[in-house]
């Protein structure tokens, strides 16, 4: 069985939490027993988390070996123009070595989302911008710490796709079976 959810914002990517206060888990989302996420997205990230109960396929979907791309619309602060876009496009030094290159492109107009909960703080003196980035890699915080690399901090991040599947029309907390 493979599932398609949404992860909204502050939720953790695991069905339990001994932190104190717990924190928001998988286990609020009405998810079929027996499945687990094949891999991660972080508390402060949204988007695609596929679960799974095959152990098989989840090591297909995510061990780096596989290089299944994964796509993102992040939010970032400050002007992304043409040479911080080709930075990220031929690889960044991150402080774990240089990253493989990414796709990136500019999102003009920005992509039609659901509103965030907190919303992103918004500083009418510093630009944002909206970019796709695919990467085939899953290091630790890879998005965001690219993009701070090139002076571009993530406001937001959602990712819409892993491999060959997409998030789709999916509603943040909402789920479907995949085929």
């Amino acid at each position: 069985m493979l599932i398609a959810f949404n992860k909204p914002f502050n939720v953790l990517c695991q069905f339990t939490d001994r932190s104190q206060p717990p924190r928001a888990t998988l286990a609020g989302f009405g998810l079929p027993p027996g499945v687990y996420a094949a891999g991660r997205l972080d508390y402060d990230s949204e988007g695609l988390l596929l679960l799974t109960d095959d152990g098989g396929l989840a090591h297909r979907l995510t061990d780096p070996r596989h290089k299944q791309p994964k796509t993102y619309w992040v939010q970032v602060e400050g002007d992304a123009d043409e040479s911080k876009l080709q930075q990220l496009r031929e690889g960044v030094l991150l402080n774990d070595g240089l990253t493989l290159p990414a796709q990136v492109e500019r999102l003009d107009p920005a992509p039609a989302l659901w509103p965030r909960d907190p919303p992103v703080r918004f500083r009418k003196t510093v630009p944002d911008a909206w970019l796709a980035i695919t990467i085939s890699e899953g290091r630790n915080r890879q998005v965001r710490r690219m993009t701070a690399a090139v002076g571009l901090p993530t406001l937001r991040l959602v990712r819409v796709a892993m491999g060959p599947h997409r998030l789709g029309e999916l509603q943040p907390g909402q789920w479907q079976r995949l085929r």
